[in-house]
């Protein structure tokens, strides 16, 4: 059975991203969703005064009600991505699609809380502010510094990743360079040396720039797990910097 508001949500999801890439034609829309566009579905959106349709229905952009919103629904999403990324580590796309349609504001701003307000989503796009994130303002501002900006020697927990590039990501996250994680900056000349769960990584400055840092304690630290007793994997040694009797490894 179809579900006719889901659908709905769908269409104003997808016209969020076409506002955020400015993008107004309903060819445009037609195209990105594929199979899952609907004519019929576009109009009533239209009597519903969420968009407005315009040059004999080829244009179309949400209005002031339908921007409210998407703004909802793609807030909802992008957080449960990035709860679903930073708590639980897995595929967070499927999960995050059908996050956004069951719940409710308020435990979406319970859970914006719990992460500490997140900018951006894991693939790097932004995140809709909350009534939550506007009341921590005015406390949360400079607490989240790049990298770049740190203390040299100092350590430093990672509050989030700026970055759209999937790609670096996944690399990043390979060397355990993610969000909860602590990191320290080593030296900023001649390249960016980071130290992280044991391991030097030289990195280009536009990386490190990417990687926001708490300067002061969130009130919350990840318990941190002891493996003192236990044996310690090998790094790879294209993570440990240089090594003797090898070429020095490249910058990711």
């Amino acid at each position: 059975m179809r579900n006719r508001k889901r659908e709905k949500e769908e269409h104003l999801e997808r016209l969020w991203g076409m506002k955020e890439g400015e993008q107004e034609a309903v060819e445009y829309l037609e195209d990105s969703m594929k199979g899952d566009f609907d004519a019929q579905l576009v109009e009533e959106l239209a009597v519903d005064g969420m968009v407005a349709l315009s040059e004999g229905n080829r244009k179309i952009v949400l209005t002031e009600s339908g921007e409210k919103e998407a703004r909802r629904i793609i807030r909802a999403h992008r957080i449960a991505e990035r709860l679903l990324h930073n708590v639980l580590g897995g595929e967070f796309e499927t999960g995050a699609c059908e996050f956004e349609h069951t719940v409710t504001s308020e435990l979406v701003d319970s859970i914006c809380i719990l992460l500490g307000h997140p900018r951006t989503c894991p693939h790097g796009m932004s995140i809709p502010e909350g009534e939550c994130c506007r009341r921590s303002e005015q406390t949360t501002r400079n607490m989240v510094i790049p990298l770049t900006e740190a203390e040299l020697n100092q350590s430093a927990r990672i509050a989030y990743i700026n970055c759209r590039d999937d790609h670096l990501l996944h690399r990043l996250d390979d060397l355990q360079v993610r969000p909860g994680i602590n990191v320290k900056l080593h030296q900023r000349y001649p390249c960016f040396v980071i130290e992280c769960e044991g391991a030097s990584i030289a990195l280009d400055e536009d990386i490190v720039a990417s990687i926001c840092v708490w300067s002061q304690g969130p009130p919350a630290e990840r318990p941190k797990l002891d493996l003192s007793s236990k044996e310690k994997k090998p790094r790879p040694w294209w993570s440990k910097g240089f090594m003797p009797g090898r070429k020095r490894p490249g910058k990711i």
